[in-house]
């Protein structure tokens, strides 16, 4: 089992990380901050702006089982790329679309991956690629939130839902887990 690392930063890493851990290949998916230029960032440093990090996740996936090609079609249908330095009503720069590669190869897979997803739509994608810098894991009680707290949180039963129903209409073949 061949084992690569994705870092995508979507919005609010709950959103993406429940979206990931339902996805066939995704072995471990980590919520964290990078692309910033605070040490140890908290959350609350973070959700104030001023660290220059993104909410980022981890996306540790087997490639034998899917590709980062395949990744990264995933993260651009399951999130609005269009917006800039935000998600819906999560509005700044932590909010960012954003993909920082692991090296050279993954670099030149999101700029086709951006190409692909811009196929077919009126508005510019406003995703970034951004060097990886340093990963600082979001505090233990935001890892596998939606599994937890999150489906009591009525933010994240309005937003993610609808985000693995997407996930679960387009990409059929790579989901975990038919059940809602």
């Amino acid at each position: 089992m061949a084992q690569e690392q994705a870092t995508l930063a979507g919005g609010c890493f709950w959103c993406t990380e429940a979206v990931f851990n339902d996805v066939i290949g995704v072995t471990k998916v980590e919520s964290g901050y990078t692309g910033g230029n605070v040490a140890n960032p908290t959350y609350k440093q973070v959700c104030g702006g001023d660290t220059g990090h993104a909410e980022a996740i981890r996306v540790t996936y087997d490639t034998d089982q899917i590709s980062y090609d395949d990744i990264l079609d995933i993260f651009f249908a399951t999130h609005d790329p269009t917006q800039l330095n935000r998600q819906g009503n999560d509005i700044g720069t932590q909010y960012r679309s954003a993909i920082f590669p692991h090296d050279a190869s993954q670099e030149e897979a999101a700029r086709r991956g951006i190409e692909r997803a811009q196929e077919g739509r009126a508005e510019p994608i406003v995703t970034t690629i951004e060097p990886r810098g340093e990963w600082y894991p979001a505090e233990d009680y935001h890892q596998d939130y939606w599994s937890g707290e999150g489906q009591r949180n009525p933010y994240c039963l309005a937003t993610i839902p609808p985000k693995i129903q997407k996930l679960r209409k387009s990409f059929q073949n790579r989901v975990k887990k038919a059940e809602a």
